[in-house]
């Protein structure tokens, strides 16, 4: 009997459930029964993202209820951490028909753009969690819709309405959503789509509160127009002169007092006003990152004014110049006239190194008549990045102008002639070797002893034998006193012994007997590959 009553209720659930199933898609295909209470029960149900795609797509459903199954895809929370909503939204508008899409469109774009354009929620109190942002799936699904491929969105006016929103929803609370990971599709790949026109209003965000300087930055430099640029630039020139300002001192100083009392720090005066210092020298620092990316004329003109003023630190002025890296102007006057006066003014050598490598970023023909003047000064080290600076822009053809340009033996130093010889067997566009010959005994001592110190660096036991008719040479030495650093000697074995003194060099012998011959014979050649031979350098 129990056995009988079990099979009886099983006979009636089953059909029970197949009831329900049938007048489930009966509903579904009719559409008579389906109302918006139905679609919004479905953005919980495990079914029902199905269910909202079958809307969607089935033709005897109205515009308005399938707009409503949109929505209800967009607003459904995420499942097993996947946005299925979105997904299903754009592979079942793809599968509608044009004609019948566009009555969705048209009702379902001005609820997307209405929803964008709310007001952001207020920022949090101190130490509470952030608010929710409830606009962040209105703006992936436009988002979506506006780079599905193929295109949904056909109609400009739509494509424009959608980019407007989108672009003003970005910009309305950029750094709370710039930082939000939760959204489908990020800020930056949003504004990359928008291209140009996204980043128009970001020039006004870059302002002192700003915290996502370096990602605006970035985004303005890859994507902005000339105008954007440019405005970009100026804001940020403004900033840095801000940074570097009595003002900012004054409104930082308070900052760091409460910082050190909230440490339990007791700097003395001397100390604070050292850690004030380092501090703006960081955030000062950490801008020159931004205006490094983005460059333009204001940028440059205050970078190159920071790097010419001795009143600001070697590490400031140091970092101007490198933040000023490809950013100068090979036409403009001013931008040339301001590099060249920074290397004369006997700057440190830190900053003298960063303005020689501006301007080796320029081309030759702009200043090698310039580097040259240069090599009339009496400071060797100058002479010697401008020289070195020159040599990285020149090629073999230019061997012969160089040596004529050197200065005479008096005031030239021993590491020039060791730089220069090092710098002229690595130019290219020629043979290196058969340049240099006529300028081993022809010419100023300065001349000659450069032309032999190639040796010194690329020579090797096979040329001492080259080598040796230039050991003879009587022609008196340069000679240099401006510093320990600047003197004529080269270390050597003490006679009959092993260890090692200065020798002082009197002649071009004996700088090639001392100087550069001991270095020729403790280098072994290379293995000769093939019909390679000798030192010659062509390319």
């Amino acid at each position: 009997m129990a056995s009988g009553g079990r099979a009886g209720r099983s006979e009636r659930t089953a059909s029970c459930f197949l009831l329900c199933v049938l007048v489930s898609v009966a509903s579904l295909a009719s559409g008579c029964r389906v109302d918006e209470n139905d679609i919004h029960r479905w953005e919980t149900t495990v079914n029902g993202p199905e269910k909202l795609r079958a809307v969607l797509t089935h033709d005897k459903y109205e515009p308005s209820l399938q707009v409503e199954a949109a929505l209800s895809l967009i607003r459904m929370k995420p499942r097993q951490g996947r946005h299925v909503g979105f997904n299903i939204l754009i592979e079942a508008l793809t599968l509608v028909p044009a004609e019948a899409r566009r009555p969705i469109l048209s009702a379902l774009i001005p609820t997307l753009t209405a929803e964008l354009k709310r007001p952001p929620p207020l920022a949090a109190p101190p130490g509470q969690p952030p608010p929710e942002d409830p606009s962040y799936p209105y703006k992936d699904a436009a988002y979506a819709l506006l780079s599905a491929e193929p295109p949904i969105v056909t109609e400009e006016a739509q494509q424009q309405s959608l980019k407007t929103a989108l672009i003003d929803w970005s910009l309305a609370d950029f750094e709370r959503r710039f930082d939000n990971r939760r959204q489908t599709y990020g800020m930056e790949q949003l504004l990359r789509v928008m291209g140009a026109s996204g980043v128009v209003g970001l020039p006004k965000l870059l302002t002192r509160e700003a915290r996502r300087l370096d990602q605006m930055s970035s985004l303005i430099a890859e994507l902005g127009d000339a105008a954007t640029k440019a405005e970009a630039s100026r804001q940020l020139a403004g900033l840095a002169q801000w940074i570097l300002s009595e003002d900012w001192l004054k409104e930082k100083k308070p900052e760091l007092q409460r910082a050190n009392e909230a440490s339990k720090l007791a700097p003395t005066a001397e100390q604070f006003q050292a850690q004030l210092a380092q501090y703006q020298d960081e955030e000062f620092f950490r801008l020159l990152g931004s205006m490094r990316k983005l460059g333009g004329r204001p940028v440059v003109d205050l970078l190159l004014r920071i790097a010419a003023d001795k009143t600001q630190g070697e590490k400031r002025r140091q970092a101007a110049l490198a933040a000023l890296e490809k950013q100068l102007d090979k036409s403009n006057p001013d931008d040339l006239r301001g590099i060249f006066e920074i290397v004369t003014s006997d700057p440190p050598d830190a900053v003298l190194d960063q303005a020689f490598r501006r301007i080796g970023e320029l081309p030759r023909a702009e200043v090698a008549n310039k580097l040259y003047g240069l090599f009339k000064t009496d400071k060797w080290k100058v002479r010697r990045a401008a020289a070195a600076t020159l040599l990285k822009l020149s090629n073999v053809s230019h061997v012969d102008e160089f040596m004529s340009k050197l200065p005479g033996p008096r005031g030239f130093a021993l590491p020039e002639a060791i730089t220069y010889g090092a710098l002229l067997g690595d130019l290219k566009e020629g043979s290196v070797l058969d340049a240099l010959r006529p300028h081993f005994s022809s010419g100023s001592s300065s001349a000659r002893t450069s032309a032999l110190a190639y040796y010194f660096t690329f020579g090797t036991s096979e040329d001492a034998s080259a080598l040796a008719p230039f050991g003879s040479d009587p022609t008196r030495a340069p000679t240099c006193d401006a510093d320990p650093d600047c003197s004529w000697r080269c270390e050597v074995l003490k006679e009959g012994s092993s260890e090692r003194e200065q020798k002082e060099i009197n002649t071009v012998g004996e700088f090639v007997r001392y100087c550069v011959e001991p270095a020729v014979r403790e280098r072994n050649p290379e293995p000769k590959q093939g019909k390679n031979v000798g030192l010659e350098k062509t390319e």
